[in-house]
């Protein structure tokens, strides 16, 4: 059997890598032989192809763009781009017996930039009546009238899976799709990160000088897809990044930047380590900077080599959690809030502008100190590994039936986790 996968895997931000791959092994590992193929919605073909500084320029110009403006720009470059790629996925979905799209941020309508693409696969699908899985995936709860139309054509498909991450992304489904078809809640498929690490990697030596990671996320990505005020987004400038630096040497811990990979992240933690007052402490080894990940396996190998981490970053906070490293994450976007709420650990979540280092450098010791509490963790990574083996059968069962409209049963409603 042949499944092919849409989702963002070759992202500079290597958490969309990350979960990709988590699906591709959830998916071939099982009863049959189940050959899987991912293919990439900004048409990219591997890991570390992309636009370097023109990206985040280009990001740059977006933000000072008016609404409309916006849409018209992404629409025009996206739809040139997007009458290439018509023809390679139809017949990459012709040639496949199963289609699935997700997980990640996909039914979000950022622009258009997402509903274009992710209508033009749901055309394919629907022309070769394909089976049809909508898996894990986020989504926002604002769409404007043509992404509502793009979206809306997976009511013409044969949909045989449809769940989302959380229950902010559950709410929003049941408001944009109020006669159905509805959506239950699986963990985001990043929680089998730990499936993608040797054993011998338990191994590690403990180490005396404990190490916060600091995952840098530059402030301009955070405003624009935020899904609150920018002002109530915590640690945001430089300003803030060295406080928090300072009070965490002063508590004895050795602070290591990093970033999921993206370019302008990367740039964003240069500045903060360049910075004169910053210096002091790298000559003594209390501040690192990790070179950028390129790879997945370069991101874990980065969240292995600290004892808590910090990010906005969603996916960070998912892979820590499923390697069991402690995390505090912040808020920006109701993912990141949702994925806290979903495994129970919303006192590890921080939001509002009146956050402040010292706020932060408290929760992180706390962290630290109490760890992850391997009951609770045991049953999150078995809720993840039941939520991708559900979408498994429903691809491979002999009986297709179109779910839309239909209720399923909710696997887990991550409302309910609330208790450490």
């Amino acid at each position: 059997m042949k499944i092919v996968v849409f989702n963002v895997k070759y992202s500079e931000n290597l958490g969309d890598g990350l979960l990709a791959q988590c699906v591709e092994a959830g998916l071939a590992n099982g009863p049959g032989h189940i050959e899987v193929e991912t293919i990439d919605l900004a048409g990219r073909q591997g890991f570390g192809i992309g636009a370097n500084g023109r990206r985040q320029q280009a990001l740059k110009v977006l933000h000072r763009l008016p609404a409309f403006a916006r849409r018209w720009a992404v629409s025009y470059v996206l739809g040139r781009t997007l009458r290439k790629l018509r023809g390679q996925w139809d017949a990459k979905i012709a040639a496949a017996d199963a289609v699935v799209i997700g997980g990640g941020n996909l039914f979000q309508d950022d622009d258009l930039n997402f509903p274009m693409k992710v209508g033009t696969v749901l055309d394919c699908v629907r022309r070769h009546n394909r089976p049809l899985a909508i898996y894990a995936v986020g989504v926002s709860g604002h769409w404007s009238a043509p992404a509502a139309r793009l979206f809306g054509r997976l009511k013409r498909t044969n949909l045989v899976h449809l769940s989302v991450r959380d229950s902010f992304a559950q709410d929003s489904w049941r408001h944009h799709f109020p006669e159905g078809p509805a959506a239950k809640i699986v963990h985001d498929p990043g929680l089998l990160t730990r499936a993608l690490v040797s054993e011998t990697r338990n191994s590690a030596p403990l180490r005396h000088q404990p190490t916060v990671g600091l995952c840098v996320t530059e402030p301009v990505i955070l405003k624009r897809h935020a899904s609150q005020k920018a002002s109530a987004i915590p640690l945001t400038d430089i300003a803030e990044y060295r406080d928090l630096i300072r009070l965490l040497a002063q508590d004895g811990y050795r602070v290591r930047l990093f970033c999921n990979g993206a370019s302008e992240d990367q740039a964003f933690a240069k500045r903060i380590w360049d910075e004169a007052s910053m210096q002091r402490f790298a000559a003594t080894g209390s501040l690192q900077l990790a070179p950028r990940p390129r790879l997945p396996e370069e991101l874990i190998e980065i969240l292995l080599s600290t004892d808590v981490v910090l990010a906005h970053r969603l996916h960070a906070c998912i892979a820590a959690y499923s390697l069991g490293i402690p995390h505090v994450g912040l808020g920006w976007d109701k993912k990141v809030e949702g994925f806290f709420r979903s495994v129970g650990r919303q006192s590890s979540f921080l939001n509002g502008g009146a956050t402040s280092p010292s706020d932060i450098a408290r929760l992180l010791r706390a962290a630290d100190s109490e760890g992850i509490d391997p009951l609770r963790h045991r049953t999150i990574m078995s809720q993840a590994e039941a939520g991708i083996a559900d979408m498994r059968r429903n691809l491979t069962r002999k009986d297709q039936n179109i779910v839309a409209g239909i209720s399923p049963v909710i696997l887990n409603d991550h409302r309910a986790a609330t208790s450490n």
